[in-house]
């Protein structure tokens, strides 16, 4: 076998890849030889003599595997957390979230199903805004208890 460090080198050049990538059909070997020029080794990748290997990459099948599993709700316990609570569901987010709904509840409270009045909405709207309900289900319940409405969906 014969040195062709230096077909390979140019072939590397040309095809813009490292020298490890590049192939050299065994059976053209001695018209690899022949090859001293940046033209005659581009020729030889035109003629599909001198081609790159494809690039190696990381198998994802236990990537996919593990997805499948977390799609089940699997994987997720706290021995593969890592940071703090509010790291992975961000409170203010889940803040945003919450009084967004409780407003949009008091808003179709008052326009729609005109149980609460403008002063009783601004009030509620406010307690909100200071967090005194949980949820929506708790700002209801408290209507309920508190102004005696019957509020359903």
């Amino acid at each position: 076998m014969s040195d062709l460090k230096a077909q390979k080198r140019l072939a590397a050049d040309e095809l813009d890849v490292g020298k490890r990538r590049v192939w050299l059909d065994p059976d053209a070997q001695e018209e690899i030889e022949d090859a001293i020029t940046r033209e005659d080794v581009r020729e030889l990748i035109e003629q599909g003599t001198i081609r790159a290997k494809d690039e190696k990459t990381n198998s994802r099948g236990r990537a996919r595997e593990r997805a499948e599993k977390r799609s089940y709700g699997h994987q997720s316990g706290a021995g593969t957390r890592k940071g703090r609570s509010g790291a992975r569901q961000d409170t203010k987010d889940d803040w945003k979230a919450r009084i967004r709904a409780q407003r949009a509840r008091l808003k179709e409270l008052r326009d729609e199903e005109d149980v609460l009045d403008a002063s009783e909405y601004r009030t509620l709207y406010n307690k909100a805004s200071g967090g005194d309900f949980e949820d929506v289900a708790r700002l209801e319940a408290f209507i309920e208890t508190q102004y005696g409405y019957e509020v359903t969906d």
